[in-house]
């Protein structure tokens, strides 16, 4: 299958540099396949038509007056977690939202990087699940297969990305939340170290769970997005080393010990595995090792870490829910996640974030035998539209734990992962794996992603959605 026509985020921002393209035709057009594609797919919460277009106008005045910025002129989205100045923040809510007095922290550095915030993408409430559908919305639908999810909880950015809208978007990833919907869209999400981007106006999102990270639908322009946002806020608890990984896309990796992982932590709940999903990360272990890396079944020492989470997480819901204008149009299972973050979030919080330090000893064993560990991204491809609907929370955290078991520990432990397509069901629905690494480990799973992205070249696979389109206008 032929490659998008659409250019992704490195070929926007060279062909912008070079002069052939301006930055008001990347925006019209994207704008065009927003008007032409979204009422299918519903992947966007707003779209900042007349503002996108004077900010694409002042990016071609820059560039013809010579400035040179990463991204200059290209359009990008951001998950509706994000403050953009002059719009609401409404993570997934219904109600009616103030618009933001000034950029969140990631947003800045967006359009320090000079690219054109062209929208929000839809979220499901406070970025609770692996579904992209609520009420004040309606579904988000997956471009592969329009009955499906794309995931979520940045599923309108992955359906955004994957049909093409936009050469990539930033989502957040508080149990998956970027690589769930890239596994399930057949993109490339990186969750980076913890801090890596910054989450400020919060100093920490969701007590150190939440992170910030891109879509893409190649690794390096994944790095590069990436490159372009990193960065701390002063007043951030959390502050890494800066660290550049866009290099490590054009870099083979050494020879690596690979730890293939099909046993996901602890939860008391049964979490199946899906045999086509099996059978995926069996056949991206396989290649892995015909690239020359050492790929071994072992298992990290997960431990008692799924109590290090709910508290964290459920508190997380407990704060946001203040903040929400009309509380009582908020999803039931919402108002009771609350209900239980008030429970949780006095002593059970406080242990909850003292278990890290033991945890991250426990779990990085794991990295004195090995390099990187493979797992699945998910345990099952993705769901149908409305297969939660009429859950109860506790029916649907079941759900979601079955599907989802794979994600989440990485958020405890603050480190980084990356979620790459490894191919499909039988009946054409996108699958993923999960690479793992250590504190600071992007360049290195940026490296091995690229390498496998270069043997499989899986970019060049593209939605139904987004390729009818193409035809149509071709």
């Amino acid at each position: 299958m032929s490659r998008s026509p659409v250019p992704g985020l490195a070929e926007q921002a060279r062909a912008l540099a070079e002069g052939s393209v301006t930055s008001r035709e990347l925006v019209a057009g994207a704008l065009e396949r927003i008007r032409t594609l979204d009422p299918a797919l519903n992947a966007f919460r707003l779209v900042r038509v007349e503002a996108a277009l004077v900010e694409a106008e002042a990016a071609d005045r820059r560039l013809r007056a010579g400035e040179r910025r990463p991204l200059l002129g290209v359009p990008v989205a951001v998950k509706d977690d994000m403050d953009v100045r002059g719009e609401p923040t409404a993570f997934g809510c219904p109600g009616r939202f103030p618009a933001r007095t000034a950029d969140g922290e990631a947003v800045r550095r967006l359009r320090l990087a000079g690219a054109v915030v062209i929208g929000k993408t839809n979220t499901p409430e406070l970025g609770q699940w692996p579904f992209t559908e609520g009420p004040a919305f309606g579904a988000t639908r997956n471009p592969w297969h329009l009955g499906h999810t794309p995931g979520g909880s940045s599923g309108g950015a992955a359906a955004a990305v994957a049909a093409g809208l936009v050469p990539a978007a930033l989502g957040s990833d508080g149990a998956g939340s970027v690589r769930i919907p890239a596994a399930w869209t057949h993109l490339v999400g990186l969750k980076p170290q913890r801090g890596r981007i910054s989450t400020w106006p919060e100093a920490e999102a969701f007590h150190g769970l939440t992170g910030i990270g891109p879509l893409a639908r190649t690794v390096a322009d994944a790095a590069l997005l990436l490159d372009a946002v990193s960065g701390s806020h002063p007043r951030d608890r959390y502050r890494p080393p800066a660290l550049r990984v866009l290099p490590a896309a054009g870099r083979e990796p050494r020879r690596l010990r690979i730890a293939l992982s099909l046993r996901p932590a602890f939860t008391g709940t049964a979490k199946p595995l899906h045999p086509e999903v099996r059978s995926a990360v069996h056949a991206t272990a396989e290649r892995l090792a015909a690239l020359g890396h050492d790929v071994v079944a072992a298992e990290p020492r997960y431990g008692p870490i799924g109590p290090a989470f709910v508290p964290r997480a459920t508190a997380g819901v407990r704060d946001w829910v203040a903040r929400v204008p009309e509380p009582e149009l908020l999803d039931p299972r919402t108002r009771g996640a609350a209900r239980l973050g008030r429970v949780l979030g006095g002593v059970p919080l406080r242990l909850a974030r003292a278990a890290e330090p033991g945890l991250r000893q426990r779990v990085g064993e794991v990295f004195h035998r090995f390099d990187v560990v493979l797992t699945p991204t998910t345990a099952t491809p993705p769901p149908a539209i409305g297969a939660m609907t009429g859950f109860s929370g506790w029916r649907t955290d079941r759900a979601m734990i079955a599907a989802c078991p794979y994600a989440w520990p990485w958020n405890v432990l603050g480190w980084p992962g990356i979620s790459v397509p490894a191919g499909f069901t039988a009946s054409g629905l996108p699958l993923g794996a999960q690479l793992l690494g250590p504190e600071h480990g992007e360049p290195l799973l940026v490296s091995l992603a690229a390498q496998l992205e270069a043997d499989q070249r899986w970019y060049e696979r593209r939605p139904p959605v987004g390729a009818d389109a193409d035809a149509a206008r071709g």
